[in-house]
């Protein structure tokens, strides 16, 4: 079989790539969410005109969000629906903004990911999304103070999450992963977001009290309250609560495991990698273990069971990017006044430590992996809003403290103005 010049070149520079990417580990990342930026990167000149900043700026990944909370996509799937409006603007259902970020990216030596939120299928504030079409009975069914509520009802949240638990909806965001992979076999990696429960209230499904008694090998006398209780606002640790821990640990450890498997079938030199938060002490309440299987949690903390450390995923990674998402820049910081920073996100707590700040969570984000995976620290730009020095501060301690670090959101740096900021914050020392 005979093969032209120019396919054995594209075939040469997909071989190069693949292998620049695997083999870095040093990396300046930034994110590109997709409803922030849809009308924005609905055009290819303006992919570009970024792109050549974020070079400039000393970027070396983009991540691409292909796949929003609604559970929409921005390629053509033959899976799930396409996005192609949102707030009023519409995209040409042609345009493959994937594909041109990929080619974009790669022209400027930069690696290009597409990450999805994986267990999330609804836009609370816009009642939008799969589980208010196609799939309402995918939707998480919450243990609240007032009793069980589909998510979709509890407008306080903006993402609709399903439930991680049921093998349908598993099985379909394994195939939107396989999807993802196999249209775009130039693309470096792929990220997972949101692969997680809701947080502790979810998921009290029927579906999930017989997956669990499977789990446990009994029948649970009283559900939910064997898990836990409310005494007014607050949860009172049922009987069985540890143990509902460890087995939504377990659920989600076999996601990975079983995404992992189907991406790299796909693409063997795809680069398989996460989002989470660094916050590990309350991250149990979304259900997941993202350290290694060599730390036992169950020795610093009383919510794990002996076998929880056999669900940290750190292993199944090849990238590992977390949420260090604390104004407070240094450990130091801790004691000079109060937070600065909202902390709004899933599993999150109010107290003041060392460990929530970016230089603490960013510590203890590598050492609970345990070399398992390159990490990268991230940061939320939107904290900084109004103290462009710390947010430069910031990336450069993400950079001390980790593999390199990640920025979200691009267009926050775009509204700010803060090119300027980034670049001192990707190339400067600490």
């Amino acid at each position: 079989m005979k093969m032209n010049g120019r396919l054995l070149c594209q075939l040469l520079i997909c071989c190069f790539f693949a292998s620049m990417a695997q083999a870095q580990t040093r990396r300046n990342i930034l994110w590109f969410d997709a409803t922030a930026n849809f009308k924005r990167f609905s055009y290819e000149d303006s992919i570009k005109n970024i792109l050549d900043k974020c070079q400039q700026a000393g970027v070396t990944d983009v991540v691409i969000d292909v796949k929003p909370i609604t559970g929409e996509v921005l390629y053509k799937s033959k899976i799930a629906p396409q996005m192609l409006d949102w707030n009023g603007d519409k995209r040409a259902a042609d345009f493959d903004m994937l594909q041109v970020f990929i080619n974009e990216a790669h022209k400027r030596n930069m690696v290009a990911h597409a990450s999805m939120n994986v267990f999330v299928a609804g836009h609370n504030h816009f009642d939008r999304g799969v589980v208010y079409t196609s799939h309402p009975e995918w939707q998480s069914l919450n243990y609240t103070d007032s009793g069980l509520v589909p998510i979709s009802k509890i407008k306080t949240k903006y993402s609709a999450m399903l439930n991680p638990a049921n093998p349908e909806v598993r099985a379909y965001e394994l195939s939107i992963v396989k999807e993802i992979v196999d249209m775009y076999p130039t693309l470096d990696g792929i990220i997972l977001d949101r692969g997680r429960y809701d947080g502790i209230q979810a998921d009290f499904s029927p579906l999930s009290q017989q997956l669990f008694e499977k789990y446990i090998g009994k029948k649970v006398a009283n559900f939910p309250s064997d898990i836990y209780t409310y005494k007014g606002k607050q949860r009172e640790p049922g009987v069985l609560y540890k143990e509902w821990l460890e087995w939504r640990a377990s659920v989600i450890y076999k996601f990975f495991a079983d995404a992992r498997k189907v991406a790299k079938k796909a693409n063997k030199k795809i680069i398989f990698g996460d989002y989470t938060g660094a916050w590990y002490s309350t991250y149990y309440e979304v259900g997941v273990n993202w350290a290694s299987k060599k730390y036992d949690p169950s020795k610093d903390y009383n919510w794990a069971t002996k076998k929880y450390k056999q669900y940290g995923y750190a292993e199944l990674l090849d990238l590992f990017t977390t949420g260090c998402y604390f104004f407070e820049v240094a450990k130091s910081e801790v004691n000079k006044g109060d937070a600065k920073a909202a902390r709004t996100e899933a599993g999150m707590e109010t107290a003041k430590s060392p460990l929530y700040t970016v230089e603490g969570s960013a510590e203890l984000s590598k050492d609970l992996v345990k070399g398992a995976v390159p990490v990268y620290a991230g940061l939320y730009v939107d904290q900084y809003a109004k103290d462009k020095n710390q947010f430069i501060k910031a990336m450069k301690m993400c950079r001390a403290k980790s593999d390199g670090v990640m920025v979200f959101d691009v267009v926050h740096i775009i509204n700010n103005g803060w090119w300027d900021a980034l670049t001192e914050g990707l190339k400067g020392n600490l």
